[in-house]
């Protein structure tokens, strides 16, 4: 019975793909914007503010080196270590800072803090846009419970349409295989109505922003 019903499922959904219909909505305006359009000029304001909102901790960096200084206190002071990095341009920061990492599968698997890069920074949510076609991929955002994202101001949006129209262009219309939002650290609540953090990825999510100088 269960191996009949599959099958029936699946023949209609190879029926639907055969036989496209129409679009019912034809006349819907999808370009229209969803949200009220903002004028505020500070993006980086907006995005510190909702990021911090859904549990995310922000650090706002000058330059690289203040970067470096900072990375340095935040590690000095949480005693982080076990450290995976695949990113070159991280690695040299890293160096730098005199943070070990470590960029092999086994250092992946076995981490506590992971840094990436991003695409771009969503200012509306305080969301992180990622794709499949960084260097880090699909899991190091992830596997480790702390997940620490560097970004500069230039990667920063307002709303999901633009980091996706910025994301067209970057990849010249050969669009990831897979783009995730990230919105603060890993939660849930379905286990007896209690919040767990870091249940499906990091429990602490980390954004630093470095000043792009123009």
């Amino acid at each position: 019975m269960e191996v009949k019903a599959r099958e029936k499922v699946l023949k209609n959904v190879r029926n639907a793909l055969i036989s496209k219909t129409d679009n019912p909505f034809p006349n819907v305006e999808n370009e229209s914007p969803v949200f009220v359009e903002s004028n505020n000029p500070y993006k980086d304001i907006t995005f510190a503010e909702e990021f911090t909102k859904v549990g995310g901790k922000f650090v706002y960096c000058e330059n690289d080196n203040e970067l470096i200084s900072n990375l340095n206190a935040l590690y000095r002071e949480y005693k982080l270590g076990n450290t995976y990095c695949a990113e070159n341009e991280i690695k040299e920061i890293l160096t730098l800072a005199k943070i070990p990492y470590g960029d092999k599968q086994e250092d992946l698997l076995n981490c506590g803090v992971c840094i990436t890069f991003c695409e771009y920074l969503v200012a509306r949510f305080g969301g992180i846009m990622i794709s499949s076609r960084q260097v880090s991929g699909r899991r190091a955002n992830i596997y480790a419970p702390v997940h620490i994202v560097l970004a500069y101001t230039n990667q920063l949006v307002m709303d999901i349409k633009d980091a996706l129209n910025k994301i067209r262009c970057k990849y010249n219309n050969k669009m990831p295989s897979l783009i995730s939002l990230i919105t603060g650290p890993s939660r849930t609540a379905d286990i007896e109505k209690t919040l767990i953090m870091g249940a499906h990825g990091p429990k602490e999510l980390y954004v630093f922003l470095i000043e792009k100088q123009a």
